[in-house]
């Protein structure tokens, strides 16, 4: 069996860090997961590279940098009580698993969530829980939400993640058209009060759901 190791560590450094995340615990966290694990195996040469990757059913596992910056955006501690929205291949789930106390993550495609529990599972990150649903609607039950990360592209900010953050809570979300977005993180201030930056310009796969992009849309 190949060791990753080496190239886990040269990602972390050349792509991560030498772009400027420095918050130590997404560095240390990101050296822990085994990110190769997450993609096909015929890919598995290719997931320590500077780029997405296709996971199946159109969709992708994020470029490592991206999972860094998004990461570091939620400014987590490891107490906090974290909302992902689009599952995907779970790794960015592991990673916000070593990150903070319970991560609930939304997935819409049968597939990918079956493929991302058993592979959160074995690889020793059984604490993410995984539903399957219009992740758009977020997921009330388990609210309010410390942080929110969002990994796919919304035409606008739903409000429904709004009303699911908590107080002081942080969402990260890329907001924009289909082709390109830009990574927003919003605060919640005050009950009725979000203070909005806009990080960085991006390109991810589309929100659907009936809050985001409708599938005749894409």
């Amino acid at each position: 069996m190949r060791d990753f190791t080496i190239a886990r560590r040269r990602m972390v450094a050349e792509q991560v860090a030498a772009r400027g995340v420095n918050d130590p615990r997404v560095l240390k966290a990101m050296l822990q997961v085994p990110r190769h694990k997450f993609v096909e195996e015929a890919l598995e040469a290719k997931a320590y590279m500077d780029a997405p990757l296709p996971i199946g059913e159109k969709q992708t596992i994020s470029q490592p940098y991206m999972v860094g910056v998004m990461s570091e955006a939620l400014e987590l501690t490891g107490t906090e009580t974290v909302l992902e929205v689009g599952t995907g291949s779970g790794y960015q789930a592991a990673v916000l698993a070593l990150l903070a106390e319970r991560v609930f993550s939304l997935e819409r495609l049968p597939a990918l969530a079956r493929r991302a529990r058993r592979v959160l599972d074995e690889n020793g990150f059984s604490k993410v829980n995984i539903r399957l649903t219009d992740g758009t609607y977020g997921w009330q039950e388990m609210a309010p939400f410390d942080s929110i990360l969002v990994t796919a592209g919304a035409p606008q900010v739903p409000q429904q993640y709004l009303d699911q953050l908590a107080l002081g809570g942080r969402l990260v979300i890329p907001v924009g058209n289909r082709e390109s977005q830009v990574l927003m993180r919003i605060t919640r201030t005050s009950e009725d009060d979000f203070h909005e930056e806009s990080m960085l310009g991006c390109r991810f796969v589309p929100l659907v759901g009936n809050h985001g992009w409708k599938n005749e849309e894409i």
